[in-house]
């Protein structure tokens, strides 16, 4: 004990032994709360620090944990158990869960923080367009010219009120913790055994099966680029097959996706996006300036049974709801941005959302509207916009202009398979560091990442008829959109109860339910009405 005089009284204060100030060095090397000291106890003001300033604690930023230690008062002698004081209860519990885990620094969405507006938008354009949005006048030609504006309307501000929904959800202001996989948040509110059950599948299809489309659209439209570059007759007599071409495109998909992380390829991004925009573009001005096809008609295609109809009807709205992606990559984008109590991540990325999907409303209006004005019933229902353009076009048209279209196309998927591999990339990783219990060497990243590409180019291959299972897989997707970040929001949220938002949010998610249960039915039929030409190892 130290004695230390004073004019009015004398404090007597505890000198530290060498066991406490070496447990002490080892709290805070660890960014853990101090433990008691000599039957003190820990202010829950220590314990339990604000957690959004806990933020700044990540390992991808250069501060270190400041711990927010009280000098404690007085107390009897006889201690506390460990578990009844704050380190063991529901505040330790959160001070664990602010304190970000030092693997996030190892994987490949959370090892950069310093992500910003713009990123999000580049990354939120290039998922949110793709070949799937060239099909939406394919789903008009059911609906006709009301119903199919209408419904593209009402499925545009509903995705997009759900991504507001999501970007609300990443962090939470009670916990300071972040959820920057999709994944990671359903398990967090639901359970692992609900996460398991419900959610697995669909984000690793809209992962890892929009991968295997990209092989095979990227793909396909390369051999196509080429018979346009070359002329037809300058092509040599021996060209490359369909499986050929897979892997020329999944060798470059591969070697683009040797970037370490999420923020990396943000200029993949951007020429991603940039590609995306002008294929799309140049689609619909081609097709209204060559004017309507002779005798196109708008009337609804009406079939033989009531069956059929309804049926085609769903199918429809399969169209429409499929046209619109990029939910399960939401949290994996926000969480590359740093965030704080003055400035949540939620607000750039509300912003990054808001700019990409201007230009997606852009986008994907004209091509619905455009395109169905030119074609009417007569554009084709495989391939939609990009089969019409070289079906109908095809000599009028320059041939640099459809060639332009197919590198656009080709460059966009290149880009948009490294935003949705890079969710499977971080799964993969974060097991192998589980055991590593360190960083990833670049080798081991290298293979990982081939692995996976090349897994996908084997699918691609060895299952061609996938495609003609996509309405079906796809419907059990659809709630990753439409329905579980209602759900979460009124989980986590809380709103009163018969009150606006829980209203809204539960007509949303009982309708997205409907539209599952229908979209899987219809898929259903549609596979057993039409049938699916198994062959392995055959592509088309």
């Amino acid at each position: 004990m130290i004695i230390v005089p004073s004019l009015l009284s004398t404090y007597i204060i505890p000198f530290p032994t060498n066991r406490v100030r070496k447990r002490l060095s080892e709290m805070v090397e660890n960014g853990a709360a101090a433990p008691p000291i000599d039957g003190g106890e820990i202010s829950p003001a220590a314990a339990a620090p604000n957690p959004m300033q806990s933020q700044y604690n990540s390992p991808s930023l250069s501060r270190k944990p400041l711990l927010m230690i009280e000098h404690p008062k007085a107390k009897a002698k006889a201690k506390t158990p460990n578990f009844m004081t704050p380190l063991g209860s529901p505040i330790r519990r959160a001070m664990k869960m602010t304190r970000l885990d030092p693997q996030d620094a190892w994987l490949p969405i959370t090892e950069s923080r310093n992500g910003n507006a713009f990123y999000a938008a580049f990354h939120t354009l290039c998922a949110g367009i793709g070949i799937q949005a060239l099909v939406i006048p394919v789903a008009f030609t059911i609906l006709g010219w009301s119903w199919g504006i209408i419904s593209l309307t009402v499925a545009f501000v509903w995705q997009l009120y759900t991504f507001w929904l999501l970007t609300n959800l990443h962090e939470s202001t009670e916990t300071g913790m972040r959820y920057s996989r999709y994944l990671q948040l359903f398990d967090a509110i639901f359970g692992e055994k609900m996460g398991k059950i419900f959610a697995l599948f669909p984000i690793l299809y809209l992962s890892g099966g929009t991968c295997v489309a990209l092989i095979v659209v990227g793909g396909s439209t390369s051999k196509l680029f080429y018979q346009i570059v070359c002329g037809g007759g300058g092509c040599p007599k021996d060209p490359l097959t369909m499986v050929e071409w897979y892997l020329v495109f999944t060798s470059a998909a591969v070697l683009v996706s040797q970037l370490p992380n999420l923020n990396s390829i943000a200029g993949v991004s951007l020429i991603g996006a940039v590609t995306a925009v002008g294929y799309c573009t140049m689609m619909w001005s081609v097709s209204v300036t060559e004017g309507r096809l002779p005798g196109v008609s708008y009337d609804r295609v009406k079939p033989n049974t009531n069956t059929e109809w309804f049926f085609g009807l769903l199918n429809a709205f399969g169209i429409i709801a499929f046209a619109f992606r990029g939910h399960n990559v939401t949290l994996e984008i926000q969480g590359t941005m740093p965030s704080s109590e003055k400035k949540p991540s939620r607000e750039p990325m509300w912003r990054g959302i808001q700019g990409a999907y201007i230009v997606i409303a852009l986008c994907l209006f004209p091509i619905a509207i455009g395109g169905y004005w030119a074609y009417g019933n007569k554009i084709p229902e495989n391939g939609g916009m990009l089969a019409a353009i070289y079906a109908f076009h095809g000599r009028d048209t320059s041939q640099s202009v459809l060639g332009l279209i197919s590198l656009f196309v080709i460059i966009n998927a290149v880009s948009s398979f490294q935003i949705y591999g890079m969710p499977m990339f971080d799964d993969v990783e974060s097991k192998i560091t589980k055991r590593l219990k360190r960083p990833l060497p670049w080798w081991l990243r290298v293979i990982s990442r081939f692995m996976f590409g090349y897994g996908c180019f084997f699918v691609a291959v060895a299952i061609p008829f996938l495609g003609s299972m996509a309405g079906l897989i796809g419907g059990i997707a659809v709630p990753v959109t439409f329905v579980y970040p209602s759900l979460m929001w009124i989980k986590v949220k809380k709103p009163q109860r018969h009150g606006f938002m829980w209203c809204l949010n539960w007509g949303l998610a009982i309708a997205g339910i409907l539209l599952t249960v229908l979209l899987v039915a219809a898929g259903i039929y549609v596979v057993i009405d039409t049938g699916v030409e198994i062959s392995f190892f055959k592509p088309h």
